[in-house]
């Protein structure tokens, strides 16, 4: 019995293997975090700079089995077209791949494939792609995954742009993807275990991005078990000294 219960929750192996803005602050690479456990392999967002930094951190990308995209911004969701053209044509992946994010998601990643290498929307992948369309508080399991995205704030009413919330083995992996404050973050990052969030600017408020002063003022609801604070700016950057938080840099690897 005593067995039973330690295998139903593992230790999960949380890399951010990019933690930047759009901008390299810092020299930072795009948002891209790798979450593991004994069985599945994922990725939160996967910006331009993504497969770089996963070959350079060497996590095997033929073994991630699903990536969860937030929005379609560049930094977030640009290094898609490499990542599958390198299972393509170099990688050689055969295992299946799942692609889940807000509506539209499949015509967003072909006009990115083309826009990044003419014809390559076209091509045959060799392995099973599937790519799943989310809708704000639907409740899906992917992949052994249990995975509530909410809707938030970082341009037009309606998004699409998501935050997530993500359970395995027992385990509650949140983050708020880019957003200025909404009240949505508060049901995402609830007693989480690890609860990423951004962390734009210290004390400046921002449209369309989460500053740490306003975020802090909803700490107390959201009550997470950590917190590690992502996606600074150079200005925040420097000035972390003054935060009493955990920060993350890229190839940050931390067990929950």
């Amino acid at each position: 019995m005593h067995q039973e219960k330690k295998e139903s929750h593992m230790s999960i192996d949380v890399t951010f293997v990019g933690c930047g803005d759009a901008f390299g602050s810092g020299g930072r690479f795009n948002t891209c975090f790798h979450v593991k456990n004994g069985t599945t392999e994922f990725l939160i967002d996967c910006g331009a700079s993504s497969l770089i930094a996963l070959k350079q951190q060497r996590i095997d990308p033929n073994a991630i089995r699903t990536i969860l995209i937030t929005h379609f911004h560049a930094d977030h969701f640009g290094g898609l077209p490499f990542f599958l053209l390198d299972a393509r044509f170099f990688s050689k992946r055969i295992s299946p791949l799942t692609i889940a994010g807000p509506r539209g998601i499949e015509t967003a990643l072909m006009q990115y494939m083309e826009t990044s290498f003419i014809g390559s929307s076209e091509t045959r992948f060799g392995f099973p792609l599937e790519i799943l369309e989310l809708k704000p508080n639907d409740i899906r399991t992917i992949n052994g995954l249990i995975v509530q995205p909410q809707q938030v704030n970082h341009g037009k009413e309606g998004g699409p742009y998501f935050a997530y919330r993500v359970e395995l083995d027992g385990k509650a992996v949140a983050y708020t993807g880019d957003t200025e404050w909404t009240d949505t973050l508060v049901p995402v990052g609830r007693g989480a275990d690890l609860f990423i969030a951004e962390a734009y600017f210290r004390d400046r408020p921002v449209k369309l991005h989460l500053d740490l002063a306003t975020l802090e003022k909803h700490l107390p609801a959201i009550n997470p078990k950590r917190l590690i604070l992502t996606h600074l700016s150079e200005e925040m950057l420097d000035r972390m000294a003054e935060v009493p938080y955990e920060i993350a840099h890229d190839g940050m690897a931390i067990h929950i």
